[in-house]
């Protein structure tokens, strides 16, 4: 196995994960706020995949999914939905509101396509390579593909946790 088949496991995980935690979405936990916190799992959910869809297209070159494959009009968030959700205002996070959760659980499955087809592109040199030197150390392409997956498997597994809450308590 090269470095290039373990990031296209790796990049699969976090779909993996949402499988496991899939049918448990209802649009009431969807949109529920644990402990006032404003980012639902409808937030953590999207955000996970639009960072993931933003950074991509970066990286390929090719038209984010969430324009491409018609998710922008699916989920209708508006511009808020066009962006990520770092720097969120509490009032903009908690505009992020989702009724089909399948409509997310299709978008980070469009992405982790995505990120796959464009994994299969490169050769394990690539991986290498200096992508932004606005950061010291600069990044290279394979540390930010790392991180781009990370931060979805993370907010993924924070979803799964607030699904764990007693939700009926909560607003």
């Amino acid at each position: 196995m090269n470095a290039i088949d373990i990031l296209i496991d790796f990049a699969d995980r976090p779909r993996q994960s949402l499988a496991h935690i899939a049918e448990r979405l209802t649009p009431e936990v969807l949109n529920v706020h644990p402990l006032g916190h404003d980012n639902s799992i409808a937030w953590l959910l999207w955000h996970a995949a639009r960072e993931a869809d933003v950074q991509l297209s970066m990286l390929s070159g090719e038209e984010e999914v969430w324009t491409a494959q018609g998710f922008r009009d699916r989920l209708d968030l508006g511009e808020v939905g066009d962006g990520v959700g770092y720097g969120h205002a509490p009032e903009q996070a908690r505009s992020v509101r989702v009724e089909d959760p399948a409509v997310l659980v299709e978008l980070l499955g469009a992405v982790t396509d995505a990120m796959i087809a464009y994994l299969r592109t490169l050769a394990e040199d690539d991986l290498g390579e200096i992508i932004d030197e606005a950061w010291d150390p600069p990044v290279t392409r394979g540390q930010r593909l790392v991180s781009i997956v990370d931060d979805a498997a993370q907010h993924i597994g924070q979803a799964a946790y607030v699904l764990g809450m007693d939700l009926d308590a909560q607003e």
